[in-house]
């Protein structure tokens, strides 16, 4: 299941922030009539269709796998969670039929209801992403039941459910995320072949493009933490903790980078200390109390060292991008224009490829930072998942697939990426039109 989500998660990302910037450049294009925005609007549509038959394929492996390796959650969460799924799958078959006006609408329907049909696609990708996260929200605060006295869930309110208390701040930063990562991937992929040609305008608008989604997500993002921060803290704080490596309680916690959590000596050593910084970003309170490890049953642990480690890598990758992308909204705003320096494009291909791990680093905090419990303080991880003894083939055949379909996904993309003899005629259109 952890590696169907890791590979599934990347592709749904990229799924929902590539129709947004999709939009974003035909808009461009009835704005300005330059034929490359409407080029790169064909060709992020394109990209937006691949990675929507990817999402679908691994995203029906999920659901399968939902079944038949967690057939104790199922039967419990089923009638409780069923509301998000069905939501999500409306909003699913949304997006594909307005990807198919989208893709072969041009010149067959008016310029403005094909523009309002790629936001459609851009908003129900989103929307199908929050539904799906919601799902997860309420394995962290369940909500809308409550037990009875054999244990079964009893009064369920799917909308409660649904409108769990870590649904919004888990929602919004998933959503950021991907614009994020999707964003800066993609412009940093442009700021690589920028480094080749400076001045070429499809590499110059698409970088641009994507910049700017990206950027602006990216420096939302450290807000977007806080508020999840404080969110767990309230929600979960046994987690927290072991974000933090936080062994004690204590008043003006420090915020600790870097370190390794050692369960022996209950510290986290070689970890820099910001005083009272952890109280601040759980509680917006220096002086705040911060609930430790100890506080909980040993049994109730997660293991902290990865959580630790994964939150570090989050938080890393995501100042590392929020860095690159204020660096160019500061050039932005002093020259009226892209930034196309060396050092600036250098930057931004660094970066590029780290939302993406901040994503996988971000649901390795989540999953695993919430065990034992499949179902936080309600059911056990152990108590969920089948019995069924050999799973190892089926995880070696899906590996194998999987790895085989990245490739090729990987392949049919950068053939997106590459100039075509009709992007570079209306490349060269464009050109000829700005020096007359």
């Amino acid at each position: 299941m952890a590696m169907s989500l890791g590979f599934h998660i990347l592709f749904a990302a990229a799924g929902i922030a590539l129709p947004l910037m999709m939009a974003v450049s035909e808009g461009c294009w009835l704005r300005t009539r330059e034929p490359v925005y409407r080029v790169l609007a064909q060709r992020w549509a394109k990209g937006a269709a691949i990675l929507f038959a990817v999402g679908a394929v691994s995203g029906t492996v999920l659901s399968f796998e939902l079944g038949l390796l967690w057939p104790g959650f199922m039967e419990f969460a089923g009638p409780i969670i069923g509301l998000g799924f069905g939501l999500e799958g409306f909003a699913f078959f949304t997006e594909a039929i307005f990807l198919g006006v989208y893709i072969y609408g041009w010149d067959r329907i008016p310029a403005l209801a094909h523009c309002l049909a790629g936001a459609i696609v851009a908003a129900s990708g989103a929307l199908s992403g929050v539904l799906v996260v919601s799902v997860n929200g309420w394995m962290n605060t369940p909500t809308g039941f409550r037990l009875d006295a054999e244990g079964l869930a009893v009064d369920v309110d799917p909308v409660a459910a649904l409108l769990n208390p870590m649904a919004f701040s888990e929602g919004l930063h998933m959503t950021l995320a991907a614009y994020a990562a999707t964003g800066l991937l993609v412009a940093g992929i442009h700021a690589i072949l920028l480094l080749r040609d400076r001045e070429n305008p499809f590499h110059r608008r698409a970088m641009g493009i994507a910049l700017v989604v990206g950027g602006v997500a990216a420096l939302l993002q450290p807000l977007s933490g806080h508020y999840s921060a404080q969110m767990v803290a309230r929600t979960q704080p046994l987690k927290l903790a072991a974000m933090e490596g936080q062994y004690q309680t204590e008043r003006r916690a420090p915020l600790r980078i870097g370190g390794l959590p050692d369960p022996a000596t209950r510290t986290t050593p070689y970890a820099f200390e910001i005083p009272a910084g952890l109280s601040f970003l759980a509680h917006n309170d220096p002086n705040a109390e911060v609930l430790g490890m100890d506080e909980f049953p040993a049994e109730n642990h997660p293991p902290e060292r990865v959580v630790h480690v994964a939150f570090q890598i989050m938080v890393a990758c995501g100042l590392a991008m929020a860095g690159v992308s204020l660096w160019g909204a500061v050039s932005w705003l002093r020259r009226r224009r892209a930034p196309t320096g060396t050092a600036f494009l250098w930057g931004l291909a660094a970066v590029g490829p780290l939302g993406m791990l901040a994503i996988e680093a971000g649901w390795t905090v989540t999953e695993v930072g919430r065990q034992p419990w499949i179902i936080q303080n309600v059911m056990r991880t152990s108590e969920a998942v089948t019995t069924v003894e050999g799973l190892w083939v089926s995880l070696v055949v899906y590996t194998a697939l999987y790895a085989g379909l990245g490739v090729i996904v990987a392949l049919l993309l950068l053939h997106q990426f590459r100039g075509s003899p009709r992007v570079e005629e209306l490349a060269a259109e464009f050109v000829e039109e700005a020096r007359s």
